[in-house]
């Protein structure tokens, strides 16, 4: 007896409907007509995905659109307006707007997560305590990473390597690190992985997020990525540099990340609204080369990052928006390279968040989404909603949805409305 059966699947990688059992949180088989289970539910042709992976993400600091006001739009004054809007974050206050926020994502189809916490002397643990409670409540429904961040930098701000420590004492997946808020970029690199290999914990960097090719941290982070050994276990969020840099650079760093196994993290929505402020004409669009990166074997991901704050005015916590914007931002129209923004947001963020068997396949998590669609592209081109989200094997989130066009319904209907509009057609 299986635990679910989806009946009439289409699967990214076939032609024909398929059958999709599932027990004991895994897919145990795909294919032809399933036995028995405990829910049967008809997909109706319908397309299955693994479920979306959100791989970088700040609850803590969302929704602030209240109480910020942004006037100049840069990186330099999202990062100030926060930091002062931070003296007044309670555990409270950052449970309460990040539970919007997983709410959005679970319902969209996020069944993974990495959440930056940032952790510092304005804002001490608070944001620490409020996510690793919302970590636990939402278990059943998201798998959530806590990385403990240093936005506001680590030498520059004393005590913060500190209450980093105290972070991942208390239950952190991984640390974070900032170097272009310091002043000695490496030496801030060479304390992250310090950490790191303190804790034998992943590595994830906000790094390089300017329009000139200035601080190119990257290729600081490559080098004691291999030095430390931790190949596989390091990700860079932005990178927006490497895209103003010529073509056979560009080439030469990527096959640093590549040999480093770092995977890339590219946040349309903030970078496309931060990046080119500066320009008053050929507005750069100020985004990672994200086709260039994946030809080179560096996995991609595409990410939230901020919802409705300084960083980015705008912000729905679905991750299909990303890979819609990426489709026109980083020229990415072709079937193929349509199903590649898919991988985006699926399969290359759950290789980064070190999330093993993330697929379709029998062996793989049930973690996966009911789209309403028939083909892997349409999620891009068309944003359609999601029918079913599964967790673990159980079914998290069902959509229902209802449409009523009533001026379809009754052409009687229709011609009585018109003429209460328009008195040339009489009583």
């Amino acid at each position: 007896m299986h635990d679910l059966v989806l009946r009439g699947c289409r699967l990214p990688d076939r032609l024909e409907p398929a059958d999709v059992a599932i027990a004991g949180g895994r897919i145990v088989s795909v294919g032809g007509a399933a036995g028995a289970a405990r829910e049967t539910l008809d997909a109706g042709g319908r397309l299955l995905t693994p479920g979306l992976v959100e791989a970088h993400i700040h609850p803590d600091k969302a929704l602030l659109g209240d109480r910020v006001r942004a006037t100049a739009g840069t990186l330099e004054e999202a990062i100030r307006l926060t930091g002062e809007a931070k003296r007044a974050f309670t555990a409270d206050d950052i449970a309460a707007r990040a539970r919007r926020v997983l709410d959005l994502a679970v319902a969209a189809g996020t069944t993974a997560m990495r959440a930056h916490v940032e952790v510092d002397p304005l804002v001490g643990l608070a944001g620490m305590e409020a996510m690793l409670a919302l970590r636990r409540e939402y278990a059943p429904a998201l798998h959530v990473q806590l990385c403990a961040f240093a936005q506001e930098g680590i030498l520059g701000a004393p005590g913060t390597e500190g209450l980093l420590r105290r972070a991942l004492a208390m239950g952190a997946d991984l640390v974070g690190g900032c170097p272009y808020a310091d002043a000695d970029g490496p030496r801030h690199i060479e304390s992250v992985f310090a950490l790191a290999r303190e804790f034998g914990v992943d590595a994830d960097f906000h790094a390089d997020f300017f329009d000139e090719p200035d601080h190119l941290h990257v290729l600081e982070i490559a080098r004691q990525t291999l030095a430390a050994g931790w190949q596989g276990r390091v990700a860079v969020g932005h990178l927006t540099e490497l895209g103003a840099l010529p073509p056979a650079e560009q080439d030469a760093i990527v096959a640093r990340l590549a040999a480093a196994r770092i995977g890339v993290i590219s946040l349309p929505a903030t970078d496309l609204y931060l990046m080119g402020r500066r320009d008053a004409r050929n507005v750069r669009r100020g985004l990672a080369p994200i086709r260039r990166l994946l030809a080179g074997g560096v996995p991609v991901a595409l990410a939230t990052n901020n919802v409705r704050n300084p960083f980015t005015p705008v912000g729905t916590a679905d991750l299909a928006h990303m890979a819609f914007l990426a489709a026109v931002a980083a020229h990415m129209g072709t079937p193929e390279l349509l199903r590649e923004l898919v991988a985006c947001v699926t399969t290359h963020p759950a290789r980064i968040l070190g999330l093993r068997d993330h697929g379709c396949a029998p062996g793989d998590r049930a973690d996966l989404v009911l789209w309403e669609c028939a083909r892997p592209e349409e999620i891009v081109t068309a944003l359609p909603a999601r029918r079913l989200v599964v967790k673990g094997g159980r079914i998290t989130v069902e959509h229902e949805r209802r449409t009523v066009e009533r001026w379809r319904a009754s052409p009687a209907l229709s011609l009585r409305f018109g003429k209460a509009r328009n008195p040339d057609l009489g009583p």
